[in-house]
């Protein structure tokens, strides 16, 4: 008898023992594989290069150039962002007299990038209050061209680049700020989306993206739905959307992106990179009415797009590699310092010049500068460094003969220098 009871009370001592065990490694445990899983997120994300910190310049020159570029486009004297009452603010195509959803739209992305909330909210309040269309076959979407000081629609529809940038700053908005501090981000983003798919034609009015060929519109009314503009094609917008739209059209949007890379294959001349500034769904230009085909201005997105998309998700990595030094090597070729900014896909001088704004002339233009430039985070070649010098060296500031596009040219450099300093980056939740 006592024999069993030291027997029992071993075995007893020994599960008490092996519970005070278990209560200790657990927590290790969990402590670890939290540890490992935030490694694995962590390995996951995008790798942002600083390509100006590689080019030789030191973190403070960088970050000054960054804020000044943002001084001089949203508070300097030659500012394109202006302030209404306590709660508006709109950004203005100076040249062209008008607001537009490119400008506001970009203006959101790049508040949301540099943690301007304030101004965020004022350009999505204006857009809100005077371009989105709140009832009829356009409902959810935007008029493209408003008269800033009127406020008049200058037309209606929408360009279906305001609406694509519209979605992913807010989305990356509600990743950054939250939901509740005035404005529900996520649900502006979801108006937009949701009254999108609702577009089945009525009005002449259809989805943004073109359902049967999974390509963005040139614009999504009548004859502009069938066609499409190279410099809306951008994939990791999508990629954007199937992880934070939450709409269930995930997989239709990682599809889009697939073939959005795969359509710039063929937009894009084999030679010289260049891409025609409107084309069709099988990238062959497509001329309309009031100009024939050839690289332009919306042309100057294509390179910034395409390193966006290898930075953020590198899925297309030896096309957009062996464009990117394509593209580089053309224009290093027609002379870093001079190169002009409109040309025939196969590199020769267009007849017809696409005007900006009253000036109709071919120029060393800023904002190809810049957007070029950011082709040499895709480029492997190590001299293409020189494009990253030039536009470091460049200024937004009048030509010699007056002219002078602090909207345009303006945003490009500034998306550019953030792009180039690793400042444009995927904005994921806040972790609580």
């Amino acid at each position: 008898m006592i024999a069993y009871k030291k027997k029992s009370n071993r075995y007893l001592i020994a599960i008490a023992v092996l519970a005070l065990v278990s209560m200790l490694i657990a927590p290790i445990s969990v402590k670890a594989q939290k540890k490992k899983k935030t490694a694995a997120t962590e390995s996951e994300r995008p790798q942002y290069r600083n390509l100006f910190k590689e080019a030789g310049y030191s973190q403070n020159e960088i970050d000054k150039k960054v804020a000044k570029a943002y001084f001089d486009i949203f508070e300097g004297p030659n500012k394109i962002y202006f302030e209404e009452g306590n709660s508006l603010g709109y950004a203005s195509d100076i040249k062209n007299k008008d607001a537009r959803t490119e400008g506001m739209s970009y203006g959101m992305m790049v508040a949301v990038q540099l943690n301007k909330k304030e101004v965020f909210d004022r350009l999505w309040r204006w857009s809100v209050k005077y371009m989105q269309h709140q009832d009829g076959p356009r409902e959810g979407y935007f008029a493209w061209s408003v008269n800033p000081l009127t406020k008049k629609q200058n037309s209606p529809g929408s360009a279906s680049d305001g609406e694509l940038y519209f979605v992913t700053s807010l989305l990356f908005a509600s990743n950054k700020w939250g939901n509740t501090t005035g404005i529900d981000y996520y649900k502006e983003a979801r108006k937009i989306l949701d009254a999108m798919w609702k577009k089945d034609g009525t009005g002449n009015v259809h989805n943004i993206i073109n359902t049967e060929h999974k390509q963005i519109s040139f614009v999504p009314e009548g004859g502009g739905y069938n066609w499409t503009d190279p410099s809306y094609h951008v994939p990791a917008f999508y990629e954007i959307w199937a992880l934070y739209a939450k709409d269930g059209h995930e997989q239709f949007y990682k599809e889009c992106a697939e073939v959005s890379r795969n359509f710039l294959h063929n937009a894009c001349h084999p030679v010289t990179g260049l891409n025609s500034d409107y084309t069709e769904f099988n990238g062959e230009p497509h001329p309309t009415p009031w100009m024939p085909p050839g690289f332009r201005y919306d042309s100057w997105r294509v390179p910034m797009n395409v390193a966006m998309d290898y930075t953020w998700y590198g899925k297309d990595k030896k096309w957009q590699e062996g464009y990117a030094k394509r593209f580089q090597d053309f224009l290093r070729s027609k002379g870093l310092d001079k190169f002009e900014d409109q040309f025939n896909l196969d590199g020769s001088t267009p007849d017809f010049i696409l005007q900006a704004g009253p000036v109709k002339k071919l120029r060393h233009s800023i904002g190809l500068v810049a957007t070029s430039a950011t082709a040499s985070l895709v480029n492997p070649g190590k001299e293409s460094l020189d494009f990253v010098h030039a536009v470091w060296n460049a200024k937004l500031e009048p030509y010699e003969d007056g002219y002078f596009d602090p909207y345009y040219d303006g945003l490009m450099y500034l998306f550019s220098l953030m792009h180039l300093s690793g400042k444009y980056q995927i904005i994921v939740p806040e972790v609580k």
